[in-house]
């Protein structure tokens, strides 16, 4: 486990995995069952957060998971991903999830899901430890800082909001 506190860029843990989907990831309907794109999702997620924090770190929270076209047994599923915002000892995660079909090298890939995903570094007693600040370094880079603040501040005030109405 890295000692150091030094931040680090985006591009220092960014993380690419795949799978070839086949008739075990399907569902009912014959097409990739999403838990099975959210399971590549978190552990894409994990392996980025496990680079940026130096160690260990768990998944907290999965902020948001969009599924914009199906993936079909047979296809390529890549996932894309890096640190969009790191705090105290917590990180967004985003990953970009794209299929092709297994095939047709020459079909573009097509943007099949995106997700949030909220990890916390841990230390070896599971406590929460410090993780290193964020470089920005791209206009996209900052763009997506900004918009994981705004989830964070959402997410938080949801959560001040629920706790302040069961304390009612």
């Amino acid at each position: 486990m890295s000692e150091t506190l030094a931040a680090r860029t985006v591009s220092f843990s960014r993380v690419s995995l795949s799978l070839a989907a086949t008739s075990v990831h399907a569902n009912i309907l014959g097409n990739v069952h999403g838990g099975e794109i959210m399971k590549l999702a978190d552990s894409t997620a994990g392996a980025v957060a496990f680079r940026h924090s130096g160690g260990p770190a768990v998944t907290a929270a999965m902020d948001e998971m969009s599924f914009l076209r199906p993936v079909h047994v047979d296809d390529i599923v890549k996932t894309y991903s890096e640190v969009n915002w790191a705090g105290r000892s917590s990180m967004e995660i985003g990953v970009r999830v794209e299929a092709q079909p297994w095939g047709n090298a020459s079909d573009e890939p097509v943007h099949v899901a995106s997700a949030y995903f909220v990890f916390v570094a841990i230390d070896e007693d599971g406590s929460p430890r410090p993780v290193p600040g964020l470089i920005t370094q791209t206009p996209t880079e900052v763009r997506r800082q900004r918009e994981a603040e705004i989830r964070r501040a959402h997410r938080l005030a949801r959560k001040l909001e629920i706790d302040q109405g069961r304390e009612a």
